[in-house]
């Protein structure tokens, strides 16, 4: 049934089920939005449907980062600001955030898959406010739910966005994305004009 999990077989597959649930939703958020449209921040919190797929993507990139104790480029320190990192520039296109998230996505499922035992410890880093200090390890199962958690409460943020631009609701944006053959929706289709 269209915008539900499939059945899954076990734990690793539902939570890369449940993952991938919550990334579609925010990419769809972003389904028919030009460029300028995915910049605005029609609401008080000053977020952008473009910004917030961006944000997702190197949150989830650097999630990936953190199970592999790799390390691509400058950690963001204490003191840096929200603001760039949620804001999509004169120079990005939404179709730029958008592939960024499917590649960030495609690595998070392939790693994920080569892990045999999700309790494997992840260590957390130390010395960042945002990260416990108490705390020495996550396992590899935390991170999946961290995940599908983090990318909820931006997709819950994405739709009222969305929703403030042009009046469209996940379902019927989904049933047009997508295509549903029978949809109990009326897929969204572009304003005129």
């Amino acid at each position: 049934m269209p915008a539900h999990v499939p059945p899954v077989a076990d734990e690793r597959d539902g939570l890369l089920a449940y993952l991938a649930q919550q990334r579609r939703n925010l990419r769809v958020t972003a389904h028919g939005l030009t460029d300028h449209q995915a910049r605005m921040t029609p609401t008080a919190s000053g977020l952008s449907i473009g910004g917030l797929v961006k944000h997702a993507a190197r949150c989830e990139a650097g999630w990936t980062d953190l199970i592999l104790q790799r390390r691509r480029g400058p950690r963001r320190t204490a003191d840096e600001s929200d603001s760039a990192e949620f804001a999509l520039t004169a120079e990005e296109t939404l179709a730029d955030v958008l592939e960024q998230y499917g590649a960030a996505a495609r690595e998070t499922d392939a790693v994920i898959a080569g892990i045999a035992d999700l309790g494997r410890p992840v260590p957390v880093p130390q010395g960042l406010p945002w990260f416990p200090a108490d705390v020495p390890n996550w396992s590899v199962r935390w991170v999946l739910l961290h995940l599908i958690e983090e990318t909820s409460r931006h997709g819950g943020h994405a739709d009222i966005i969305r929703e403030s631009i042009d009046g469209a609701t996940l379902f019927p944006l989904l049933a047009a994305a997508e295509r549903w053959a029978d949809p109990w929706f009326e897929p969204w289709r572009a304003p005129a004009g």
